[in-house]
């Protein structure tokens, strides 16, 4: 069996992953060349880290690049797809949640944030504009999303904890 944890990617197709799959053996281990991690601050309740969780992955998936195709099952029954690779959740306090938000703008990573003042708003124009009335130093961050190269993502979540 595969380690989930070792299973990561740069590469948005699979076929291109360092021991991608072939038409042979859809089921071969895939090694990513870049990661998706999502921190989720420790503190928090369990709805409110798997709301955070949702969202966050919700904004690594608006990458067409990270999207795989749509599934179907033995009924020919479609389902929307789904990200190429997994998605790493891990726990961690606010710094190292800032910390983890500025490195990986800094390196110019694809970053999704939610914040705590989220929580109060209804929709998508409000939460946009609790982000946009805080500097990016200041947010009060309860989720982080990361996506990029594998190594460096790893970096980044060092001092966080597989959620779990």
């Amino acid at each position: 069996m595969t380690d989930p944890n070792d299973v990561t990617s740069a590469s948005a197709d699979p076929a291109s992953a360092v021991g991608g799959p072939d038409a042979a053996d859809p089921d071969a281990p895939v090694r990513f060349d870049t990661r998706v991690a999502v921190l989720v601050r420790d503190d928090l309740a369990t709805w409110q880290r798997l709301n955070v969780t949702a969202f966050l992955a919700s904004g690594v998936a608006s990458d067409p690049e990270l999207i795989g195709e749509p599934y179907v099952d033995a009924d020919d029954t479609g389902y929307l797809p789904l990200l190429r690779q997994p998605v790493m959740v891990f726990e961690a306090d606010s710094e190292a949640l800032a910390a983890a938000r500025a490195k990986g703008v800094e390196r110019g990573m694809r970053v999704a944030v939610y914040t705590a003042d989220m929580f109060a708003t209804t929709h998508d124009a409000a939460n946009r504009a609790a982000v946009r009335r805080v500097a990016g130093a200041d947010l009060d961050l309860v989720g982080v999303a990361l996506h990029g190269a594998r190594n460096a993502v790893d970096r980044l979540v060092k001092r966080a904890r597989l959620h779990g």
